[in-house]
């Protein structure tokens, strides 16, 4: 995996992973991140986001149905899972949990170049202040050892959303309180009504 490896972060999905952690303010919270390898700009692309889980977040038996189903999907779209989102209940830590890290190894068994987005919550609060035009998540991957690391960011060229304006958007959403509607797969075992797919959330 060469160090040049880029990842870049759709609107859409970029935008539905903060409105979900916004929606479980007090539970930690993840994601599997949808896209493509692009060889020829060496870009891990993340077009889309399928919200797992808010309350059973680290039982591996929902773990696996969910990631066969979400697999077969979109393996059909020509798309694959590329990597991980993790979102923690409490905006005071930063560090990468065991959960989060166990799920990302186990991912990368299928797509060795998957990252783990991890949410940063100060960014989050700041947002509405700091006019930032940059992604409010911290960029985790795996050394040559497997142990996950942050990518600093001095080295935020390797991480980029691929629309400069969508925290202005994401602001849009938040101020009409969006996350009300995002459904995740604990929301479809409880009522396999409600779609996992959110397939009418930016309608």
């Amino acid at each position: 995996m060469g160090s040049d490896l880029r990842y870049e972060v759709a609107q859409n999905a970029y935008i539905k992973l903060v409105l979900y952690s916004l929606k479980h303010p007090t539970s930690s919270v993840n994601a599997i991140l949808i896209g493509r390898f692009s060889p020829s700009n060496n870009t891990v692309e993340i077009t889309d986001a399928v919200p797992l889980f808010h309350s059973h977040i680290g039982l591996l038996p929902q773990l696996e149905i969910s990631l066969i189903l979400i697999e077969e999907y979109f393996s059909a779209k020509g798309l694959n899972i590329v990597g991980y989102f993790h979102a923690k209940e409490r905006s005071d830590e930063y560090e990468l949990g065991g959960v989060a890290k166990n799920i990302g190894d186990h991912i990368c068994r299928y797509f060795p170049q998957a990252p783990i987005l991890l949410l940063d919550n100060k960014k989050l609060e700041a947002l509405k202040t700091s006019k930032d035009s940059g992604a409010i998540m911290q960029l985790y991957v795996r050394d040559a050892y497997k142990n996950w690391k942050s990518v600093q960011s001095d080295e935020s060229s390797r991480f980029s959303l691929k629309e400069p304006s969508a925290n202005l958007v994401l602001l849009d959403y938040i101020s009409s309180e969006k996350w009300n509607d995002i459904v995740d797969f604990d929301d479809h075992l409880d009522d396999i009504s409600k779609d996992w797919l959110n397939p009418g959330l930016f309608n």
